[in-house]
Order: C-alpha cells, then sequence, then structure tokens
C-alpha cells in the first residue's frame, strides 16, 4: 500500500515536471519576439516583460516539486549524511513534520486564498498591460499544493526506511 501511494505520487509529479518544461518554448518566443520588436523595429511591446516574467514564474514555481521528488533542492547534509539509514530516515521525517509540512501547508493555504479572492474579483494586474492575474495565482496554488503532496512521498519514503529489516 505503502509503495502504491509513493509512486502514484512520484508519477503524478514526474508527468507534470516533464510537461512544464515545455513552457520554455513559450517563453522562449516571448522574448525573442521581445527583443526583436525592441532592438530590430524600436517598437518595443507593452507585454512582453511581464508576461515572461509570468510564464518563468509558472515554470520555477511548477519545478518545486519536480526538485522535491530526487531530493534536488540544496541541503546541509554534513552530519546527517554519516549517520546509519534508519537515523537518516528519522531525521528526515521530523524536519519534513516539523519544519517542511507546516510551512509549505501554510503557504499553500495562504495561496489558495489569495487565488480564490483573485479568482472572484476578477483581478488584473496593475500595470499598463493589466492582464488577469488570478490564472497565475492559482498555478502558484498548486504548484505549492504538489510540492505538499511530494513532501508527503519523502516522508513515506523515510518511514519505509525505518519498517524494512535491516540486510545483514
Amino acid at each position: 500500500m505503502l509503495n502504491t501511494i509513493i509512486k502514484g505520487i512520484d508519477f503524478l509529479v514526474e508527468k507534470q515536471g516533464q510537461l512544464t518544461s515545455f513552457l520554455i518554448v513559450p517563453l522562449l518566443f516571448i522574448v525573442l519576439y521581445e527583443v526583436l520588436m525592441r532592438y530590430a523595429f524600436n517598437a518595443p511591446t507593452v507585454w512582453g516583460f511581464e508576461a515572461t516574467a509570468f510564464v518563468y514564474g509558472m515554470h520555477y514555481m511548477l519545478g518545486l516539486s519536480f526538485m522535491e521528488h530526487p531530493q534536488g533542492h540544496v541541503r546541509v547534509d554534513i552530519v546527517t549524511s554519516r549517520l546509519p539509514a534508519k537515523v537518516q530516515a528519522i531525521v528526515m521525517i521530523a524536519g519534513y513534520l516539523v519544519i517542511f509540512m507546516p510551512v509549505y501547508g501554510l503557504m499553500t493555504w495562504g495561496a489558495f486564498k489569495f487565488a480564490h479572492t483573485a479568482t472572484i474579483t476578477n483581478e488584473l494586474n496593475s500595470t499598463s498591460w493589466a492582464p488577469r492575474i488570478w490564472p497565475y495565482k492559482i498555478v502558484m496554488a498548486f504548484s505549492f499544493l504538489l510540492l505538499v503532496v511530494q513532501g508527503l512521498s519523502t516522508v513515506l519514503k523515510n518511514v519505509k526506511t525505518l519498517t524494512e529489516k535491516s540486510a545483514t
């Protein structure tokens, strides 16, 4: 049962990360178009810089859980890397339950609150282009949710390490 949950979460996050990688394509075209208009035709767009920030922001946020899956975020494990596997698992579980889950759980909750408010008010960004901001806030909220779900997978992997019999 534990393996099924872990594999399901990891599969979801891997597929989401693979799909998210394709956000580089529209980002590339937006930047190229803006550079062409700005420097070749001396006619910069009103929306280019902001669209670049939004697409890159979504790419970044959706990449959080994708990097959590292979433990790709920066860690300081000078001490813990020298400990036995089961002690490492205990430290990881404690860190995730005491720091990771509460922090990102609250960030997820807050992001969904902001997304909900932006959606019901049809919030626009306060720039001359003034695009609707709620789609980006929804992506941010789901990004945090995916990160929390992937954090749960990490905790479950460490629980599995604790419950496995040692190979002697």
